[in-house]
């Protein structure tokens, strides 16, 4: 079944935290007029303080808020999201896969393990500027030059650092100057992809129907895992076909200039992409609201509009903590696992390790397409993600037990069950985010990008150089 009368069918994610994490509030902005000023009391006979008055009323108005009738499926805002997702992730994820190589090339002077604990610092430098991306590419996609544009230039923002890295002087040729640009380029690096991936879901959802949402969220998610299959793909080669001599000294850069290549491809296809319908239409009535009401104060930016509503900090919150596992547990399996197997654990080489993750990857891409389809058959997306979550709790613990089996099929077992789990935790997880945000499309790209890379920065970026 679906929601009943009155909540719109893209309400389904329903907003975290909320009564029964699902259910609308029975008595949302039941008060009497003019009550704000003074509180009043609810249907229910308990008193509300103007604070909780105005939380009810913007629960009304979510609840309320009528359906977005511009999604027509558009094939071009689905491939642009996707092939965008898939060269942000490549060039994001080639910098952890070839980490050891990095930190011998840029820390020479530490132990083997001191120079992996310091690539990693680098790596969580440029998640720490992901929040920073969200918030400038959310006023961008929000207020200023729509989705389209904005996911343009954040294309263009990661091409030239990825390429700079490729041809970046090491230790031995630029001294400690060198490890400093390293962290600089990863920093912006990281503002590209802090605007990026939510463009994609907010664009490519916004221009979805009802029914597809969840599906179409799920291939945005799928290409993101693209990238670091096409990332682990491309390490793979380049060990196989070098020796460890010439990547340590120098092979280790070709898949950072790999991505000049997709460039042209992904510049082709976004100019093809008309922008979001229903971002139009809100920045449309946002105008109209502004013009007839009286006494209009100064527009505020999408951030302090986000930030200024309990409802909307009570929705951020909601956000940040439900992707934990998701953020944490991405991170883990994909990035972690091979590092671990084969520079900490010595259990497998490392071209052995890369090409493992590279079926595991591929094998997750599978589930989590399924998974999106099948959380678009649900009552609720929330569904779905609580049947994903224990799940995540008893396969961690499991995939690490299972490296102890001294057996490369029990390795990759580890990994597919654990990747299991989380793509039915991940599935549903673009469509519920972005219907978080979407009674107001003026907001949504902000609200979506700061959530989605606050989770990705303290519970993702922190995790490789914490394990």
């Amino acid at each position: 079944h679906r929601p009943g009368p009155g909540i719109p069918p893209r309400h389904m994610g329903r907003p975290p935290l909320s009564p029964a994490f699902g259910a609308p509030p029975q008595h949302a902005g039941a008060v009497e007029d003019g009550a704000e000023e003074s509180g009043a009391t609810s249907t229910s006979g308990k008193y509300m303080s103007p604070a909780e008055i105005s939380l009810r009323q913007e629960e009304a108005s979510f609840y309320g808020a009528p359906a977005n009738e511009a999604g027509d499926d558009n094939i071009w805002g689905l491939l642009s999201g996707v092939m965008g997702n898939i060269y942000e992730w490549y060039d994001f994820a080639v910098y952890g896969l070839m980490a050891a190589e990095i930190g011998a090339a840029f820390f020479p002077q530490s132990s083997k393990e001191l120079q992996l604990i310091n690539s990693f610092g680098v790596y969580l430098a440029a998640f720490v500027m992901r929040p920073l991306g969200a918030i400038a590419f959310g006023e961008l996609g929000d207020r200023l030059v729509g989705r389209k544009n904005a996911l343009v230039f954040s294309i263009v923002l990661i091409t030239v650092p990825s390429a700079l890295m490729g041809v970046l002087p090491t230790y031995q040729q630029w001294g400690f100057v060198a490890p400093i640009c390293l962290v600089l380029l990863r920093m912006v690096q990281g503002l590209s992809v802090g605007g990026q991936l939510a463009g994609s879901y907010v664009l490519s959802i916004e221009q979805s129907s009802a029914n597809n949402r969840g599906f179409r969220g799920s291939v945005c998610d799928a290409s993101s895992v693209g990238g670091f299959l096409l990332a682990s793909f491309v390490s793979a080669v380049v060990r196989y076909v070098f020796t460890g001599d010439q990547v340590d000294q120098w092979a280790w850069r070709v898949p950072f200039l790999f991505s000049i290549v997709l460039a042209p491809i992904l510049y082709t296809i976004v100019k093809q992409t008309g922008e979001s319908k229903h971002w139009e239409q809100g920045k449309e009535n946002k105008k109209t609201e502004k013009a007839i009401r009286e006494n209009e104060q100064e527009e505020k930016s999408a951030l302090s509009d986000l930030l200024s509503s309990p409802f909307r900090r009570r929705q951020l919150m909601g956000m940040i903590f439900v992707l934990a596992p998701l953020t944490s547990s991405y991170y883990m399996i994909f990035l972690w696992a091979p590092v671990y197997l084969s520079q900490l654990r010595g259990l497998l080489s490392e071209a052995d390790a890369t090409s493992m993750n590279v079926l595991v990857i591929f094998c997750y891409i599978v589930m989590l397409l399924i998974s999106g389809k099948l959380s678009d058959t649900f009552p609720h997306r929330m569904d779905l993600i609580r049947i994903g979550l224990p799940g995540i709790i008893v396969a961690a613990p499991a995939m690490f037990g299972m490296y102890e089996s001294e057996s490369v099929v029990g390795y990759f077992l580890g990994q597919l069950q654990y990747a299991a789990c989380l793509s039915l935790f991940q599935g549903g997880m673009a469509a519920w985010k972005v219907e978080l945000w979407m009674s107001d499309p003026t907001l949504s790209y902000t609200g979506v990008a700061v959530g989605h890379n606050v989770a990705s920065c303290i519970f993702g970026g922190t995790l490789p150089l914490v394990a």
